[in-house]
């Protein structure tokens, strides 16, 4: 990793001190001359939150190195939706371009040249919106090159550009005349596939303050961006435990235990969507089918899947 890494960073902190211990010591060793930090405030009624809010935020203090860091430090809790989205929007209203890791995204530290690149490549190219860092395809192939373009801009460990951000909204409305107008039909292969993102949509239309990343979605798609997934994954998420907000439910496809680093020098494939890896995304870490239902239950438990379930069906 070279000295004196010039992409910004945007951390997104919490209440877990040790996962966010973690993740700063990975950016530690890139050591980038520019840092953010948005922590969300402490919850209501949860007293433990005032002392891990703090535990978390003293971790900043560990910067050692050559570095302009700056900090977004909420006093109350805005929540998962909006807390993510509006310190993303302070981010970019700062830089051009950046990286951004939430508190439980421990990068490989080839990530972090590998964003530096493609940020630099596509700076000017309005077709891609998303440098994601997450691979979902359980070790399969998807051909020779280092990354492939998708549909799915998935965000555990991403990068993007302004011009890319400026498109979202975090309040999305008449999502049901949208999804029947077949404006976003290009981003489905299947009915399924449509009826599944128009469901999960009109929730975030609904309950926005659960949710961000899909009306990331939203705003990628309606604008047919794509996005780029690394060939190998570079990222780890270590917040499926009972801590987590919506990831405490274990699932070995979007919970991969392998942290990978990507060969050099990047080889470009075409500008072409990757059509076999999206459906197999689609059907392995975001669809309800029956095989993934199985596999889920298979490994957690019935009980544990069905308290999940539970606690879904109550949040929204």
């Amino acid at each position: 990793m070279p000295q004196n890494f010039d992409i910004p960073i945007l951390l997104l902190i919490f209440n877990r001190p040790e996962l966010t211990q973690n993740i700063f010591n990975q950016i530690r060793i890139a050591k980038p001359l520019y840092l953010y930090v948005a922590a969300d405030g402490p919850r209501n009624g949860k007293e433990d939150d005032y002392v891990n809010c703090q535990k978390t935020r003293d971790i900043i203090n560990q910067v050692d190195w050559d570095c302009n860091v700056k900090t977004l430090f909420r006093n109350e809790n805005l929540g998962c939706g909006l807390a993510v989205c509006s310190a993303i929007s302070w981010f970019f209203n700062e830089e051009e371009a950046g990286i951004i890791l939430e508190d439980d995204c421990l990068p490989h530290l080839s990530f972090f040249s590998y964003c530096k690149e493609l940020l630099n490549k596509f700076k000017e190219d309005e077709d891609i919106f998303v440098i994601s860092g997450t691979n979902l395809q359980n070790g399969n192939k998807r051909g020779n090159d280092s990354y492939y373009f998708s549909n799915y801009p998935i965000t555990w460990g991403w990068a993007t550009w302004r011009r890319a951000w400026k498109h979202f909204k975090y309040e999305i409305r008449e999502v049901e005349k949208i999804f029947v107008s077949g404006t976003l039909d290009h981003a489905f292969q299947s009915k399924a596939e449509k009826t599944f993102w128009q469901k999960k949509l009109k929730q975030a239309e609904l309950h926005k303050e659960h949710i961000w990343d899909y009306q990331w979605f939203y705003a990628v798609w309606q604008n047919k961006g794509l996005g780029i997934t690394p060939e190998t994954n570079l990222i780890v998420n270590i917040g499926f435990d009972k801590n987590g907000t919506h990831t405490f439910l274990r699932d070995s496809i979007r919970e991969p235990s392998s942290l990978n680093s990507i060969q050099y020098p990047l080889k470009h494939p075409p500008k072409v969507i990757n059509q076999i890896a999206d459906f197999y995304t689609f059907k392995n870490a975001f669809s309800h089918s029956p095989s993934r239902i199985f596999r889920l239950i298979r490994e957690n438990g019935l009980l544990t899947f069905l308290k999940y379930t539970i606690h879904k069906f109550v949040q929204f």
